[in-house]
């Protein structure tokens, strides 16, 4: 049984660094590709998916009509947001990202949840 368990952790901290981190998204007129941070393309969307206003390490977001949408470095999508929730996004960094909307900064996890809320004073 405790050799079952090591083996599972193993497995799971193999899954966690195997994690894609996001380097550089380089965009063109129609396409843009994603690379991690050995430099290697590992995704390329079309640009018809909407205008890419952030990205960090590990995700980046898309701006389609009202809708914001989340991905992380394989495409694969992680939450959608409405613009008339989340305002104008500012920033991305790490798991988060910034928004602003009218006199407020919120803070969002890449998953969804608003995590703070602060005067833009």
């Amino acid at each position: 049984m405790k050799r079952i368990l090591i083996i599972l952790a193993m497995l799971m901290a193999m899954n966690v660094a195997s994690a894609q981190k996001i380097s550089h998204i380089e965009a063109t007129r129609s396409w843009y590709y994603v690379y991690d941070d050995n430099g290697k393309k590992v995704y390329t969307f079309s640009a018809s998916q909407g205008e890419l206003v952030a990205y960090s390490e590990s995700f980046y977001i898309i701006k389609h009509g009202s809708w914001y949408y989340t991905y992380n470095a394989k495409g694969k999508r992680l939450h959608t947001f409405s613009v008339s929730n989340v305002g104008e996004v500012l920033n991305a960094a790490g798991d988060t990202f910034t928004s602003r909307k009218g006199s407020w900064i919120y803070t969002w996890d890449k998953n969804g949840k608003r995590l703070a809320t602060r005067s833009a004073r």
